[in-house]
Order: structure tokens, then C-alpha cells, then sequence
């Protein structure tokens, strides 16, 4: 007899390595699960610790770090400066995604589905990095440095053909036969549009506002090379500001800072979860 047929003869062979398997995968999931939820403790716990470092440990309680957080001159105003920089370009993407997404939707324009696949393919190839150069002597020109509308014009385009792109499934799925309704009783193309199509695919608009405020929101280079003003940076600029004067990190500032920049991403993401659920579905009753 060999090896092997005497292994399948031994009674519970199989189980044991069974067992192992399943427990060698759990070890695998909590390691995994532990590398991406200590940063995230870390987040919790060192904005109230007197003696923050970059160690993870029992918090010595304090709201000083947020004192000082209160006291740095440009902290607090850069939060605005990214609500008014997300929001102007969420609400840019979300109604010119919408038109777009009807017009390439309803009407049968030759090569219709090779542009929107080249617009998608040139967004993905040509990111901000490798267009850095023309984008900035394009915003000098218009004279859009250091400003707000620079900042979002440039954003905007750039996640617009994805926006496009994710926004035509929702409009597919919607039936044209409320719109054939619609258009008998006289209503014009946008009127169908604001009040039969927009509501069908209101959670189609709620991704596309989430995942552009959070690209916005986190975003970095193109923020730091437009805006030259620290009055108008936005809080990813100022983040990267909060160091000593040594060029160590100041921990301290620096955690309790990252955690109030954090929260209105993540309110955000739990009312539109709560409100829709994120289903890649429109609104009709299924």
C-alpha cells in the first residue's frame, strides 16, 4: 500500500486538515482585519492623548490637542475652503453627468458607445499627474490660481467621464414608456428630465455626489500646485503643513486635526447609506 492510500485510510484525516484549513484562513482575516484597523484606532484614540505618538495605546485623556488645533490660524478655515471646493464640484458633476447621461442614453448618436469608453479610457490615462504642466499654464492663463473656481473647474473635469459613464446604467434601466407618458401631456425634455428621470435614479446621483466630494475631499496634488494662498488651501494642503519647526510631525495637532477633517466624509457616507443604501438600482419598485 502506498503513501497516499494509506493517508486516506487513517479515520479523520480529512477533518484535521480541514480544521487547520479554516483556522489557518481566520489567522489570515484577523491579521488582515488588524493591518487596516489600527490606523483607524490610532485615529480614535490619539487626538485625546496628552502624550500622543505613533504608537497605539490606552489614551491619556486631554482636549488640549484640540485647543490647539483651535488656535493654528488656518486650520479651521480649511475646512470651509474643502466644503466649498467639494460641494461646488459634487453639484457640477452630479448636473452635467445627469444631462449627459440622458442625452447619450435616449439618443442614438453614431458611435455613441466607442466615445463614452475613449472618454473613460483618456480620464484613467490621463491623470492629473501626467496633464499637471498644460492644466497649470491652462488655469494661469484663465487666471484661476488661487481660486475656488479653478480648483473645482479642474476637478470637475476630470471626474466627469466616469461620472458619465456610471450614471448611463441608471438611466438605461429606467423605462421610457413614463417619459412617452410624460411628453404626451406636453412636457418639455428637461421637464422629463427633473421630474421623471431625476427621481428614478436619485440613488445613481447620490453615489456620483459621495464619490466625487470624497475625491475632492481627499485630494491633494492638484489642490497643493492651484492654490498658492493658505487663506484658500484646502484642509489635505493644511494637513500637510502641521509640522514642528525641527520637520517632525506634530502628532498632537496632527491626529486631532485628521479626525475632524475625517468625520464629515464619513456622516456623509452613513446618511446617504442610511438613505439609500447605495443599491445600483433605480427607484422602481422591484
Amino acid at each position: 500500500m502506498t503513501a497516499p492510500e494509506a493517508g486516506r485510510g487513517v479515520p479523520g484525516h480529512g477533518v484535521v486538515g480541514h480544521v487547520l484549513g479554516r483556522i489557518g484562513v481566520f489567522v489570515f482575516v484577523a491579521v488582515l482585519l488588524g493591518f487596516f484597523a489600527l490606523p483607524m484606532l490610532w485615529l480614535a484614540t490619539a487626538p485625546f492623548d496628552a502624550g500622543a505618538s505613533i504608537r497605539v495605546s490606552v489614551p491619556r485623556f486631554t482636549l488640549d490637542n484640540f485647543r490647539a488645533l483651535l488656535d493654528n490660524p488656518y486650520a479651521l478655515a480649511s475646512l470651509g475652503n474643502s466644503v466649498v471646493q467639494a460641494g461646488g464640484a459634487a453639484a457640477l458633476v452630479v448636473v452635467l453627468a445627469a444631462l449627459a447621461a440622458y442625452a447619450l442614453s435616449r439618443v442614438r448618436v453614431p458611435g455613441r458607445d466607442a466615445l463614452l469608453y475613449v472618454l473613460l479610457l483618456m480620464s484613467s490615462i490621463v491623470t492629473g499627474t501626467a496633464a499637471m504642466v498644460p492644466i497649470f499654464e491652462l488655469a494661469a492663463r484663465l487666471n484661476l490660481i488661487d481660486t475656488h473656481l479653478g480648483v473645482i473647474l479642474v476637478m470637475s473635469g476630470g471626474l466627469l467621464p466616469a461620472a458619465i459613464f456610471i450614471l448611463k446604467d441608471f438611466v438605461d434601466a429606467t423605462p421610457t414608456s413614463y417619459e412617452e407618458s410624460a411628453r404626451v401631456f406636453g412636457a418639455s425634455p428637461l421637464q422629463i428630465l427633473a421630474h421623471v428621470v431625476v427621481p428614478l435614479v436619485r440613488p445613481g446621483l447620490a453615489t456620483i455626489a459621495v464619490w466625487s466630494v470624497a475625491n475632492v475631499w481627499g485630494g491633494f496634488l492638484l489642490q497643493f500646485i492651484l492654490i498658492r494662498d493658505p487663506e484658500r488651501a484646502p484642509g489635505s494642503v493644511i494637513l500637510y503643513t502641521l509640522y514642528t519647526e525641527g520637520g517632525q510631525p506634530d502628532l498632537a495637532l496632527l491626529s486631532s486635526f485628521s479626525l475632524v477633517y475625517s468625520l464629515p466624509v464619513v456622516l456623509m457616507y452613513v446618511f446617504v447609506s442610511s438613505r439609500y443604501g447605495f443599491r445600483f438600482h433605480g427607484g422602481i419598485k422591484r
